[in-house]
């Protein structure tokens, strides 16, 4: 007998990230406490939130470089640990020396070694493979062969998403991407993360303080301030309510030509940001 196959969307996919019941501490300080978050393959998640939040301690705990104080972390249905090839990691933008030694293949290469190790023509072969997909995928051909540092911060930074796509990984931790990027390359860069996400079905968790670059990308946010936390959609979270009663003051969330403008008071106007590189003020009223 024959049985019908199962409808697509009956069928219960393992997540790519889940989080039950996580509690983050360190001492008497706890960052964040009865955490439950599932995050599905293909999924694009904002981590918004102030300086000391606990953002990138999130990325942390899920790269394996950090334990949970209570609850449990895992990847593609595994417990969170150092050296998953499930997952790419792409560190904030820094500048890099321009006397370091070091070409934009050679860069991306990083990315391969800290997974695969291996010797012999055919592990070189295959390294070079990988690594030139990769450095196809976000159009960086032209300047692979280039030192680093006489690369602009675009370009690097496009460099570290190709290191991090080498493994094809399930979920893509990003952890302030565009950091010091003018507007246009904050653009190309977030579009680079959404199309490998969109074409292969990663997850991405993106630590941001500047949600506007990538807000028509985002398919939920997690808020994480002092504490205290919200998980929804951007439209469900970035309310003028929701944020008033994270941060325990009055914030004012404008939507100014399909940007977020947020307005606050006192402290919590420094724990939102500034003027991002966008545009987009944060005023604080006395």
């Amino acid at each position: 007998m024959t049985h019908p196959a199962p409808d697509a969307s009956s069928v219960s996919r393992t997540p790519a990230v889940e989080l039950r019941g996580a509690r983050l501490a360190y001492g008497d300080r706890t960052l964040w406490s009865g955490l439950d978050l599932s995050v599905e393959q293909g999924e694009f998640i904002a981590v918004l939130g102030p300086n000391g939040s606990g953002k990138t301690s999130l990325l942390k705990v899920l790269l394996g470089q950090l334990p949970l104080s209570e609850g449990t972390a895992t990847i593609a249905g595994t417990p969170a640990r150092t050296g998953n090839s499930h997952v790419g990691y792409v560190p904030q933008q820094k500048t890099m020396d321009e006397g370091l030694p070091l070409r934009g293949r050679d860069l991306v290469g990083l990315g391969v070694d800290g997974h695969r190790w291996g010797t012999g023509f055919r592990s070189r072969r295959s390294r070079r493979i990988v690594v030139d997909d990769a450095i196809d995928q976000v159009g960086a051909r032209a300047f692979a062969d280039a030192p680093v540092g006489s690369l602009s911060g675009g370009e690097q930074q496009r460099l570290r998403v190709a290191q991090a796509l080498v493994g094809d990984p399930k979920v893509l931790l990003c952890d302030e991407p565009l950091l010091s990027l003018d507007l246009a390359n904050q653009h190309r860069v977030s579009d680079l993360i959404n199309q490998r996400r969109l074409g292969h079905d990663t997850a991405v968790l993106f630590v941001t303080h500047e949600i506007n670059p990538i807000l028509p990308l985002v398919d939920r946010v997690l808020y994480l301030v002092d504490g205290r936390f919200r998980i929804g959609t951007a439209a469900e979270v970035m309310t003028s309510e929701v944020l008033s009663e994270l941060y325990q003051t009055d914030v004012e969330v404008l939507h100014v030509r399909g940007r977020l403008v947020v307005v606050g008071t006192g402290d919590a106007i420094d724990a939102l940001g500034s003027t991002g590189a966008d545009g987009i003020h944060h005023e604080a009223h006395e």
